[in-house]
């Protein structure tokens, strides 16, 4: 019998050491340390021996071969049953694929798959594992649902030997882990959720998936700071990590894709919670732009470019006098060390000072910005604030503002434009090199080149 063996591992980062020692080297924490057992090694060749006794389709290669002659056919997929789930995803869901699906509790992680598990199980094999709750809590939310509940396959059960056990036998196209985080593995010795038990569980599922070309759904919980919990390996052991945003004061929820082996990046899907669930919506940009009728100065739209389409969205700036020696920067939806540096090339070269200013900025809808294109927008509903001028409810803005004051041009300018004309946007400031060789009819284009030349157009 092999004989085990023990490792220190890090909880913060996922760190291994031979021993124990106090501050982690690699996140510089200190008494981070933990032992785990590590499973026993498997003689070589068992795990071959185990797959085809198992009748394994076998989607991993055993044989080295040339790259020339690997079929370039492309990826077999099929629906989740969502359009904007398909769209983060790449176009659908991949066989033998793992995928993570994060986000903060109460953001409707668990009621995404399970009305996606409820739809796909009326055509396809779907099997449900539930950590967290009782199989009559998921029926019961079923039903409040009103979800189709015939041949979804329901599994309660933590142990991740049990329920490769019960996959091995039904042999689903779809496995569903509600979550990562409570699977164990009996011979690790930590708890449940701990760094070696949800790196090595995920690493067994994510193994069986490969093998018999099943479909992994996981759900993952996420840090107080956003970030999915659990060691980094986990990320790279999955083949897309998506994340489902939205707070609990919000009916809007993201999904935006963070790694995809299949498709972009930085995908957005939109979904309306509602009282049936979550409900995909095909247009966000007409859900962002439900303006007031009464004209606010600082409120201005941008088009920024999420994924592989342009969205419009309303972006408010509020500026109000300071009472203190530092005044506040509040950015809602963009990143605030941008804004700082943004304030910075408004003073500089476009000579209007909001060192005396509260500035709080805000993203309506809760979409989180992390693109460029933004910048002149927000300097100009600053601008719109600062003086209390409000600005046309026609014009739509986006470009890049260098540090020099300059205005860059961002990518698919074209796209931006004519998704704005569709919405009934008439004007456009944008910068030189983003002006279309054919303008939609109606709408006119201001190209500027400058800072100051964007707030003499206003």
């Amino acid at each position: 019998m092999a004989k085990a063996k023990s490792a220190f591992v890090c909880t913060e980062c996922g760190a291994e050491y031979r021993k124990w020692q106090g501050q982690c080297s690699s996140c510089q924490e200190w008494n981070t340390l933990s032992e785990v057992r590590l499973a026993a090694a498997v003689r070589p060749g068992a795990a071959a021996a185990s797959a085809g006794r198992a009748g394994y389709a076998g989607s991993l290669s055993r044989e080295v071969i040339d790259l020339a002659s690997v079929d370039l056919a492309e990826v077999p997929r099929f629906s989740s049953t969502f359009e904007e789930f398909d769209r983060v995803l790449g176009g659908g869901l991949v066989p033998g694929s793992a995928v993570l699906l994060g986000g903060n509790p109460g953001a409707g992680k668990s009621t995404l798959l399970l009305q996606t598990a409820c739809k796909l199980a009326q055509a396809h094999s779907v099997i449900y594992v539930t950590g967290e709750e009782s199989l009559s809590q998921v029926a019961m939310r079923a039903h409040r649902l009103q979800l189709p509940t015939q041949g979804l396959k329901m599994l309660a059960e933590t142990s991740v030997e049990t329920i490769l056990g019960v996959a091995e036998r039904e042999r689903p196209q779809i496995l569903i882990i509600d979550s990562i985080q409570t699977m164990h593995l009996e011979d690790i010795a930590s708890a449940p959720g701990g760094v070696a038990q949800v790196r090595e569980s995920a690493a067994a599922l994510t193994r069986f998936a490969k093998q018999s070309n099943t479909v992994l759904l996981l759900v993952g919980h996420v840090t107080k700071d956003g970030t999915l919990a659990g060691p980094k390996v986990l990320e790279h052991m999955i083949d897309a990590s998506l994340l489902l945003e939205g707070g609990a004061d919000s009916r809007f929820r993201t999904l935006r894709g963070q790694k995809n082996r299949f498709g972009a990046v930085n995908e957005l899907g939109v979904f309306a919670m509602l009282e049936h669930g979550l409900k995909e919506v095909k247009n966000p940009s007409a859900i962002f732009l439900s303006r007031s009728e009464e004209q606010a100065p600082g409120s201005l739209v941008m088009v920024v470019w999420e994924g592989t389409r342009p969205l419009l969205v309303e972006v408010q700036a509020l500026l109000d006098e300071s009472a203190l020696g530092n005044p506040r920067r509040v950015a809602v939806g963009l990143d605030q060390n941008r804004l700082a540096m943004l304030l910075a090339v408004l003073h500089r070269h476009g000579g209007l000072f909001t060192g005396d200013q509260d500035v709080f900025l805000n993203v309506v809808g809760g979409v989180k910005v992390l693109e460029t294109s933004a910048d002149l927008a927000v300097l100009l509903a600053v601008v719109s604030s600062l003086q209390n001028r409000p600005l046309p409810r026609e014009l739509v803005v986006f470009g890049e503002v260098g540090l020099a004051g300059e205005i860059r041009p961002v990518p698919s300018g074209q796209e931006r434009i004519v998704e704005a004309a569709k919405h009934g946007f008439t004007r456009a400031i944008v910068p030189q090199a983003n002006v279309p060789k054919r303008v939609p009819e109606g709408m006119q284009v201001i190209a500027v080149d400058k800072l100051a030349d964007a707030i003499e157009a206003l």
